[in-house]
């Protein structure tokens, strides 16, 4: 991805990002929201739930993505569609609405739905994190199930779930009849994106790439190395269409990134499951509680 400046809202917005002497912590409903400023970034902030980081974003640039799983999603929004063509996109989780701002400033005039739980961060990321406000977002403070229950049939180009509670994906976002709802949104030749976290010995992930191939047949996940051969906890980004992926250049970006990883497809990525079953709601389990390492 190209890294270039790019302005985000107005004299407004700067007013309020300049306050960033101290970090702000805020009671949210998920928990405690922190806001810590970028030492190298003069209006780059990391938001931090319950002391786990959660989002990073620079307001002078929103097309820097601090995360390395953000940036494995950065380069699927790239290749999703050609440059510059807006999209119709649905985030499934806002945090601090990194991914949204990302699209408006790579895919100008795309419409954007961000359905996120928590009302009260809603709030504090309007207010002090403000969004651009010539973009086009619509941000619902909804259950992101539910939200998805409310859009119609075949109308997103995307659908891009980024959700946590508890630093846990939730057990009603992990299964086959989720996805469902997820293929049902999605236009013909739409694209699902989905992060999601395991550790060894990896079961959860195997069993989300198997439920997945059961609605998708087309299928690619990227993570770090490390990550694929059981060695820690970590993200892994879960790419899933019905139709072909352009899995080359998608290969190239992932393993050239600054933070490199490595993606699989095809035989490999269903070899990788060993049978897993797919997850249904009468059996789904919240994904896996990271170790206290995977935060420092």
């Amino acid at each position: 991805m190209t890294h270039r400046g790019a302005s985000a809202g107005g004299a407004s917005a700067r007013k309020r990002s300049d306050r960033k002497q101290a970090p702000l912590a805020f009671q949210v409903d998920s928990g405690l929201a922190e806001l810590i400023p970028d030492r190298e970034r003069p209006r780059g902030w990391t938001l931090l739930l319950d002391g786990g980081r959660q989002s990073h974003v620079d307001l002078d640039d929103p097309l820097h993505l601090a995360f390395e799983y953000q940036r494995r999603i950065g380069h699927m929004i790239d290749l999703a569609a050609p440059a510059q063509q807006p999209l119709q996109v649905v985030h499934l989780g806002g945090g601090a609405f990194t991914l949204a701002r990302y699209v408006a400033a790579t895919r100008p005039r795309s419409t954007q739905q961000v359905i996120e739980i928590d009302a009260a961060l809603v709030q504090l990321v309007r207010r002090e994190l403000p969004l651009d406000p010539q973009a086009r977002i619509r941000v619902r403070a909804i259950d992101a199930r539910a939200g998805l229950g409310k859009i119609r049939d075949g109308c997103a180009d995307l659908v891009i779930a980024d959700v946590f509670s508890g630093a846990r994906t939730p057990a009603h976002l992990t299964s086959a009849e989720f996805l469902a709802e997820v293929r049902r949104v999605l236009k013909s030749g739409g694209q699902y994106i989905a992060n999601l976290a395991d550790g060894p010995p990896l079961t959860h992930l195997r069993g989300q790439i198997a439920t997945a191939a059961t609605l998708f047949p087309e299928l690619a996940l990227a993570a770090d190395p490390t990550v694929w051969r059981g060695k820690r906890f970590g993200n892994a980004v879960l790419l899933a269409s019905d139709l072909p992926l352009a899995v080359a250049e998608l290969t190239r970006r992932v393993a050239t990134d600054p933070h490199p990883g490595r993606l699989e497809h095809g035989r490999v990525l269903a070899d990788f499951t060993g049978g897993a079953a797919a997850v249904t709601d009468e059996g789904a389990k919240p994904a896996p509680e990271p170790p206290p390492s995977a935060f420092t």
